[in-house]
């Protein structure tokens, strides 16, 4: 690997202090270097000596690269003494302030100025700074005029009004801040997957089968039989002999429908130019699908003719929608794991039944999906929001990947398989793939920020994470979402309804009071609970999620067509990555 030093921003240190990540000035995030006995101190020290680096305040393992001038200069800066400069992280809010001036000069200028008088940083007769995490958030605000209550008068010791206002922040904190990741459990095993069955065959305490398989995924050797019910195959509650007898019926549709094209001449389907186009495409994207993995590995290999029959069915079962690119993506794990033509036809029927939106020609299900991430990241995360749109991402274009197939691409194909399974249960609210963005973003959150992406660096940089993701750490912190939102009654109606929470309600507690920060009237203390899934779902067209192809190479059958109605730059700057 070669780069040039000037084109370095940040690089990244693992937690085991043996791997060293580099990260570009254009978003691109080069292969982990991983270094033996002594680690990569020497090599660290031989690049301190053409730039300076510095360790970040939001992430302590990512370091950012700066030139030795800008030291200097920031060293300058320090001199001056208008904050408390002990902070190593203080050189970050000189330089935000000084771009703050070129934002917004009029109110910037008022927010320092008003910093420096004795009225605002020292109390009477002695110096004392304000607190330093109080200076950190109005000197960091992205819109400083946006974040600051001035209308409050400062009255003196007579009472009586002064010249002067008080400046608070109002902002409202970050909901992130406050996610604890919650703990993740060992797969459904074999032995536990038994004990859920009864004697007729029958599976027993569906909700808390489906939480254990919420919470660790399924062992690899149950995986198949699993599947089948939690893609609707096979019933929860039907005994062994209607399972049999349904999937018979099954078997003779599959077979009828599959007749029905491959018994259609050459000259019918020249006739039939819907159906030619949609098999033209089939035939071009199984040929790049999953190609690296070992079932699917070189040519003339039978499980490759397979997709295609299994697409081609498809076709004939839902001609509206018939087949677009990215179906392959989706097909082609289920038949690995179902390893027979049938099974994999109907599991991925039922796959197909909860994302199909994603697939629809005007992309309505994908806009509703993007639109309602926006909402979960402007109340989760407004600080972070405010930067990805003040660098033209606010429309989370970089995520339509990750939505379109569920994250394929993202993972390698053994965690793929454990998030679709986690994912299929529902649980624990509606959407919950959403939260699995919302997670994902706030991990490179340091790392889009401080590298200061714009929007090209956000597509190129998000693009760049696929196969570093640790999957179980982004489903415990997505959970922790969950349960944060779960009880907060500041929730916006819109995000309750996204992801399906309950009004708030009192709890068996609800005669125990708190009090406001102001010491005002006491409240009730309440919390807010899930909405039962299976009564009280909505059929939320985000339902239909998204993915990313994970083991596939880069050459995978998913060349997202965008046709978002948004400027011709953005559908420009997207297909380079997709």
């Amino acid at each position: 690997m070669v780069v040039e030093v000037a084109e370095i921003r940040s690089y990244r240190l693992s937690e085991e202090g043996n791997q060293v990540t580099i990260m570009m000035k254009d978003g691109t995030v080069h292969n982990n270097l991983i270094f033996l006995d002594e680690g990569p101190m020497e090599f660290l020290e031989s690049l301190h000596k053409y730039v300076s680096f510095k360790k970040t305040s939001s992430d302590e393992s990512l370091y950012v690269l700066t030139d030795k001038r800008t030291t200097a200069l920031d060293q300058a800066l320090s001199g001056l003494d208008l904050v408390d400069m002990a902070a190593a992280n203080n050189t970050d809010r000189v330089w935000r302030t000084l771009s703050d001036f070129q934002k917004d000069p009029y109110t910037t200028g008022l927010s320092i100025f008003s910093k420096i008088t004795d009225k605002i940083l020292f109390s009477p007769g002695e110096k004392e700074f304000r607190p330093e995490e109080e200076m950190a958030e109005l000197l960091q605000g992205e819109s400083v005029g946006a974040s600051l209550d001035i209308s409050q008068s400062v009255h003196n010791e007579q009472e009586e009004n002064t010249d002067w206002q008080l400046v608070t922040n109002k902002s409202r904190s970050c909901v992130m801040s406050s996610v604890q990741a919650c703990e993740r459990d060992a797969p459904l095993c074999q032995l536990d997957w038994e004990l859920h069955i009864d004697s007729e065959g029958m599976v027993q305490e569906v909700p808390q089968l489906l939480q254990k398989i919420f919470k660790g995924g399924i062992e690899e050797n149950i995986r198949s039989e699993v599947w089948k019910y939690l893609l609707g195959y096979f019933h929860w509650h039907h005994p062994v002999e209607v399972r049999e007898t349904n999937r018979k019926a099954r078997v003779e549709e599959y077979f009828r429908m599959k007749l029905q094209w491959q018994s259609m001449s050459e000259e019918q389907q020249n006739r039939f130019a819907a159906f030619q186009e949609r098999k033209t495409q089939i035939e071009k994207d199984i040929g790049r699908t999953d190609r690296s993995h070992p079932y699917y590995v070189g040519n003339n290999n039978p499980n490759v003719a397979l997709l295609q029959d299994i697409l081609m069915t498809y076709v004939m079962y839902n001609f509206d929608l018939g087949y677009v690119q990215g179906m392959s993506d989706l097909l082609s794990p289920i038949l690995f794991v179902m390893k027979n033509e049938v099974d994999a036809f109907w599991c991925f029927v039922g796959f197909m039944d909860q994302v199909g939106s994603n697939f629809e020609l005007d992309q309505g299900g994908m806009k509703r999906q993007l639109d309602d991430m926006t909402e979960i990241m402007k109340f989760v995360d407004p600080v972070f929001y405010n930067y990805l749109e003040a660098k033209e991402s606010g429309n989370l274009f970089f995520c339509f990947r990750w939505m379109l197939i569920w994250f394929k691409r993202e993972f390698n194909y053994s965690d793929t398989l454990t998030l679709w399974e986690v994912l299929w249960t529902k649980k624990p609210c509606k959407n919950f793939h959403l939260l699995v963005c919302a997670a994902l973003l706030d991990t490179e959150k340091s790392a889009i920020v401080e590298n200061k992406y714009g929007f090209t660096e956000i597509l190129k940089h998000v693009n760049d994470m696929s196969h570093r993701i640790d999957l179980q750490k982004t489903l415990a912190k997505a959970e922790g979402i969950f349960e944060t939102l779960k009880v907060d009654n500041t929730v916006s109606d819109r995000v309750v309804h996204i992801l399906g929470l309950a009004p708030p309600k009192p709890t068996s507690h609800s005669h125990e009071e708190v009090h406001n920060e102001n010491g005002d009237l006491p409240r009730p203390v309440q919390t807010r609970t899930h909405l039962d899934n299976t009564h009280t779902r909505e059929q939320h067209v985000t339902e239909s999620s998204c993915a990313s192809s994970s083991s596939v190479d880069n050459s995978s059958s998913v060349e997202v067509l965008s046709e978002m109605d948004e400027e011709q730059k953005i559908e420009n700057s997207l297909n380079p990555f997709l």
